[in-house]
């Protein structure tokens, strides 16, 4: 049987697990050192009938055990496989992402970065046949992830990406605008859009000029994203020796803005639209279906796509079940004959 895990760092909940059974193991060994310097065994028997040790153990027993089952759970074990043939249509979507230091910016909560990350994750729940791929840049534009309509690869390629990654400092929209271009699989000059998320620093790299030739030369649409405040900015964090601080340059803190006059006019040179997020927030969905995915649909090529059965639930009713007889257990039998003993 094909068995498959899907969220395997669930699995560090299983710590918790054990710490909980020391917790108890220590808790028990407490309990009934204290017990016995109250009253001796046989008393304990008189008083407390139910708290018999075997009791105690078993309910902790399965207390631990149904977290364990929880975890199971958590960890999403998919075991089954139905194959369905899917026809892959639609558009090709290259999603350029700005991974340069001012992107770390938290003018946008968490910060700019992440909030960018939110939406693209947002746009690639809304595909459906779609391919996309992934450009970033900072000081050079890189492709992480070629056109695919494989949206979990992309997924992960997506989660990877951080400033440190990016070759070398810096900015250069224009640059990754350019590598966008070349890097589509076909010369045909429709059914193309690039969506680029950035805060529209530049260092240089001319990017009106390279809209213009994506527009004239390639009919591709760009769709620009800015993200950051741009009025006040935000500052950079970086950690030195350990401790987090704020960018400094030239004995001054480093604010960053948004600059949306460089991301409007290159949208407009190729027919796309700029979007000015800024530290708020966006419809992805509305965006795509509304104003991108109108763009005149063709067919790909016809895959197998395989779908693994999720049996979580399997697992999380099992925990249930064992939570349900502990706390039957916890109800305790009430002492037969206590009042003969205490005549007695």
């Amino acid at each position: 049987m094909d068995v498959r895990f899907f969220q395997l760092e669930a699995l560090h909940w299983l710590w918790a697990v054990a710490a909980l059974a020391v917790v108890l193991v220590i808790g028990g060994q407490l309990r009934r050192r204290a017990l016995r310097r109250f009253a001796s065994q046989v008393l304990h028997r008189v008083l407390m009938p139910q708290a018999r040790p075997v009791r105690v153990v078993v309910r902790s027993g399965l207390v631990l055990a149904a977290l364990v089952m929880l975890v199971a759970g958590m960890i999403d074990p998919r075991w089954g496989v139905t194959y369905e043939e899917v026809e892959q249509r639609g558009i090709d979507v290259l999603v350029v992402l700005d991974v340069s230091r001012s992107m770390l910016a938290e003018d946008a909560r968490p910060n700019r970065l992440e909030r960018a990350r939110q939406y693209i994750g947002d746009l690639v729940e809304q595909l459906a046949g779609d391919r996309v791929g992934l450009i970033t840049f900072a000081g050079v534009p890189t492709v992480r992830c070629p056109l695919t309509a494989d949206y979990g690869a992309f997924r992960l390629t997506l989660d990877t990406v951080h400033p440190e990654s990016a070759e070398r400092g810096g900015s250069l929209l224009g640059d990754a605008l350019r590598l966008a271009g070349a890097s589509f699989t076909d010369d045909l000059p429709e059914h193309k859009v690039i969506l680029v998320f950035t805060d529209g620093e530049d260092h240089g790299s001319y990017p009106l000029d390279a809209a213009r030739a994506l527009g004239n030369e390639q009919q591709i649409p760009v769709y620009t994203f800015g993200i950051g405040d741009s009025q006040q900015g935000g500052r950079i964090p970086e950690i030195v020796d350990g401790r987090r601080r704020w960018l400094v340059h030239d004995g001054q803190q480093v604010w960053s803005k948004m600059d949306p006059a460089v991301l409007r006019d290159v949208a407009l040179a190729c027919g796309g639209a700029f979007v000015p997020v800024g530290t708020g927030s966006v419809d992805m969905a509305r965006i795509f279906t509304e104003r991108i995915e109108p763009v005149s649909e063709r067919s790909f090529e016809t895959t197998m796509r395989e779908r693994h059965h999720p049996r979580y639930q399997w697992f999380a009713g099992l925990a249930l079940v064992l939570l349900v007889v502990e706390s039957f257990m916890g109800a305790g039998s009430p002492m037969r004959g206590g009042g003969k003993g205490a005549t007695a």
